[in-house]
């Protein structure tokens, strides 16, 4: 039997190849065939990362074997040898999985450096500063990924030998500085270790090879994979690769390069660098680097190979690139390049350009912008006028669009308990972030640090996730300890309120208002190319005039989930509901309901008015009775005395509503079936209201009235009855022609196995994914976050059931109804109301399965839009 293949020189790859060699090796790979100066090297496979885990965390011998072949085969094609004392190979792992994951996986530099290679580089290149450099690099790099020692430790005795030299930069150090460091960091491993630092190159490879397959699963990757929709079994490939030095002295470099502005979008090439550094001082932001503009001074031949090399890129990839690149004694080589992480802005700009310049179709441009990056466009922005007035604190590098408001904090768990615990809004300020903050930046509304480019890891992160970011603000004095910040001779407390505008820098002192979105230009082309490619129709969830408003705005095709206890429980009609509650008998209850009536009847007008002639599903009472009641001792009587009861009688009407799981309680289709006068006069409110409309407007309204909660077929069939017969009635009365659906909310798994008899009574589907969940999983969405998250942490659940559909189970049950459905009714009309309708993953599942629509909430009918076209393009449907 042939031995399976784990590792691949990069020559043996290609760019199709993502999936088992990862991104950065497919890129890798892609690069070295079509000429890029790239460093030569090989890539341990996505398998061997999987084979890791299933092995108990091991690293199997068919696979060291291997990677020790490539070796060698590198070796032979660099003449030089791993752990040689002539001329040493020294190389870098890099973690590469098949989605970017920028700094949430871990990286060694310098491998293959001990005390006699070291020496061997210093003579080689007669510049020990340089190879002294690199040795300390190395043993902290390794130190912290590998062995878990706190990489603080080492910047502090770092600190320590700056402070007694009376330097500020790292580079000012000379080379017996760097040896004395050297023997500090080997003295530090060997305390904390108990063991002293490896010195044989191929045991370093080995124990950095499986701490990045380790780095899979650190806690930093997991929130980001849960984040972006990437599942654990895709594991991560990693690279090993020739090391080329941009420390070497001033006729080297490193840096990071865009082909286009990933903020603004501007096609204008956008780089930074740093002279006589590695790559990790670029990205780090701790040192503040040099745009690529003055290298075309420093450096002129190299600027213009540069901008050569990164418009093939984008030529090829026919996408913006982010590239990071070294400088080696006056040579140039690419260590990688990918698709670039860009603000919203700036994808729907690059997107709109390179059709534009037609390097892709309006299909393929619809295919470059997240969906869920929309959200970023689609919320408020600083007010003008209010920014006129306001005078900046402090400015630094608008790394990130969009404007921020909130209290400070200094670290990413204080930031995340404020935020999570508190709901508060959070503003994270930090010298400079780095990957571990990730769940801290996940929480905060903005970004501000100290130190760092726009390329550094603040702004790249905060880029993706759509957060506000401004960094590099020198501006800005910064206590992480005693929790302060200092900005124009005023201290800024933890907790105190500060502004940020990450389209301009600024930083402001306290509150700022904001003023609301509006969708023109790159944005409003984008979306128009959307809604010409997709087949999914895209409706909005709103419960009144000025939510249906938002989402016709936003783009939705109509209304797919009108919930009309919202409207119960508004001030000027609450008492009237609690009257029709404590009712002892059908007369008093209709009385009650009397006065919701015209109430009622005034919403759904004022909403079909918003709508013109587009459709609106409209769900009759759906939660139970005792949600309308009061629990509070005080407001108990209150209410008592304001219905001319006793308190008695009420405790009395609240302690029989009271159900021990309400959420499977009396409810739904099943408050209908008690109190049919409750569906009679929602039913009236409804058609009379389209009647009305369709008189004064002229508007050919269809209403759609849905029944929820239904899981047997004779229980849809008695509330619809009663609906049939209330509308004959006023229909014949009215002599406007008006027709009308009922149809019911597939929320309820009984109801998804038995669609076929249910769709002989539902004219439509609807399904309430949320209850869906709820049902299938069988627990609560309110109770189920005390647990999750111990799911997560153990793998058990990858990602969060009720904001990504779970296809395997409540999406089975979905296909199965939706088919069901159609075979007893063939014009059946099919859609899904629930949260997972503005989840872009959950969209193409929904696209894949046949339904005619899904719906959310106003804010997310663009993303949805932009899912419906991107699941079009990717499975087409006529």
């Amino acid at each position: 039997m042939e031995e399976k293949k784990y590792v691949y020189l990069f020559k043996e790859g290609n760019g199709d190849m993502r999936d088992l060699l990862g991104g950065k090796g497919a890129n890798l790979a892609e690069m070295t065939n079509i000429g890029i100066p790239v460093p030569m090297g090989f890539t341990v496979t996505t398998e061997a990362c999987n084979k890791y885990y299933e092995d108990d965390e091991i690293i199997c011998d068919e696979v060291v074997n291997q990677i020790y072949n490539k070796l060698e085969q590198l070796e032979n094609e660099t003449g030089k040898q791993f752990g040689g004392l002539e001329n040493p190979l020294l190389v870098s792992v890099r973690s590469g999985a098949r989605a970017s994951m920028p700094g949430m996986m871990d990286t060694i530099l310098n491998l293959g450096l001990n005390d006699d290679t070291v020496e061997v580089m210093a003579k080689k290149t007669s510049n020990p500063r340089f190879a002294y450099d690199s040795y300390r690099r190395f043993i902290q790099m390794f130190s912290d990924v590998v062995m878990g020692i706190d990489k603080k430790l080492f910047e502090s005795i770092m600190d320590e030998k700056k402070n007694e030299k009376s330097v500020k930069l790292d580079t000012e150090l000379n080379a017996d500085d760097l040896k004395e460091l050297v023997i500090k960091f080997k003295e530090l491993y060997k305390k904390e270790i108990n063991e002293d630092f490896p010195i044989e190159p191929k045991k370093q490879l080995i124990q950095s090879i499986t701490a990045v397959f380790r780095s899979w699963n650190n806690p930093r990757a997991i929130v980001y994979r849960r984040l972006n929709d990437i599942p654990s079994s895709w594991g991560t490939a990693v690279n090993v690769q020739e090391m080329v030095f941009g420390n070497k002295g001033n006729t080297s470099g490193t840096g990071v390069g865009f082909t286009r502005n990933p903020a603004t979008g501007e096609n204008k090439i956008f780089a930074e660098y740093l002279m006589n550094a590695q790559g990790e001082d670029v990205v780090a932001g701790i040192r503040t680097p040099q745009p690529i503009s003055k290298l075309k001074e420093d450096m002129p031949k190299i600027y213009e190979e540069f901008i050569s090399i990164a418009d093939t890129l984008e030529k090829h990839y026919k996408d913006m690139q982010d590239m990071e690149f070294t400088i080696e004694e006056g040579k140039l080589y690419f260590l990688q390049t990918r698709n670039g992480k860009r603000t919203a802005q700036a994808a729907l700009k690059v997107a709109v350009d390179l059709v534009e310049e037609g390097m892709i179709s309006k299909e393929e441009a619809v295919l470059k912008v997240d969906p869920k990056q929309l959200d970023t466009l689609l919320h408020p922005n600083f007010d003008n006028k209010e920014i006129e007035k306001s005078i900046p604190i402090a400015s630094g590098l608008p790394a990130s669009p969009g404007a921020a408001c909130g209290k400070i904090y200094f670290t990413a768990e204080t930031a995340k308990q404020a935020h999570e615990g508190r709901g508060e809004k959070v503003v994270l300020v930090r010298l400079e972030t780095s990957p571990e903050d990730i769940e801290g930046m996940v929480a905060a509304e903005g970004i501000l640090t100290v130190r760092g480019g726009m390329t550094s890891h603040a702004a790249v992160v905060a880029r993706g996730m759509g957060t506000c970011c401004v960094a590099g603000c020198g501006e800005i004095r910064v206590n992480e300890e005693e929790k302060t910040l200092i900005a124009n001779n005023v201290i800024y407390k933890e907790g105190d309120y500060i502004s940020l505008d990450g389209s301009t820098g600024n930083v402001y002192e306290g509150e700022i208002k904001t003023v609301e979105p509006a969708i023109s230009g790159y944005f409003e082309t984008l979306m128009s190319w959307a809604d010409s490619i997709r087949a999914l129709k895209i409706r909005t969830n709103a419960d009144t005039p000025k939510d249906t408003a938002q989402g016709i705005r936003f783009g939705a095709e109509g209304i797919g989930l009108c919930r009309t206890e919202h409207m119960f429980f508004a001030a000027d009609r609450i008492m009237a509901v609690r009257e029709m509650i404590v009712a002892k008998n059908e007369e008093e209850r209709k009385k009650a309901l009397n006065k919701i009536l015209p109430i009622q009847r005034q919403d759904f007008i004022e909403i079909y008015e918003e709508l013109k002639e587009k459709p609106a599903t409209i769900r009759f009472l759906d939660p139970p009775l005792h949600e309308f009641l009061p629990s509070d001792e005080a407001d108990i009587k209150e209410l008592a005395e304001d219905l001319d009861i006793t308190v008695a009688d009420l405790k009395s009407t609240i302690q029989s509503l009271h159900e021990f799981n309400p959420m499977m309680g009396h409810r739904g289709c099943r408050l209908a079936v008690s109190y049919p006068e409750i569906a009679e006069m929602q039913a009236r409110a409804v058609i009379e209201a389209a009647i009305d409309v369709k008189r004064r407007k002229g508007y050919d309204i269809v209403p759609e009235i849905m029944i929820p909660l239904v899981g047997e077929v004779k229980e849809l069939k008695c509330i619809k009855d009663v609906v049939d017969k209330v509308a004959k009635e006023i229909i014949e009365k009215s002599d406007v022609k008006l027709q009308y659906l009922v149809g019911t909310m597939i929320e309820v798994p009984r109801a998804a196995l038995t669609a076929d008899r249910i769709a002989e009574e539902a004219e439509f589907f609807s399904f309430g994914t949320n209850d869906l969940t709820q049902m299938t999983f069988g627990f609560s969405r309110d109770d189920a976050g005390n647990f999750l998250k111990h799911y997560y942490d153990k793998r058990v659940y990858e990602f969060d059931p009720f904001q990504k559909l779970d296809q395997d189970g409540v999406g089975k049950l979905v296909e199965m109804a939706a088919k069901l459905g159609r075979e007893s009714r063939s014009n059946l009309k099919v859609g899904i109301c629930g949260e997972h309708g503005g989840d872009p993953s959950s969209v193409e599942f929904f696209h894949g399965v046949g339904l005619n629509y899904v719906s959310c909430s106003p804010f997310r009918v663009p993303v949805a839009r932009l899912a419906a076209a991107q699941a079009q393009v990717k499975n087409p449907r006529k």
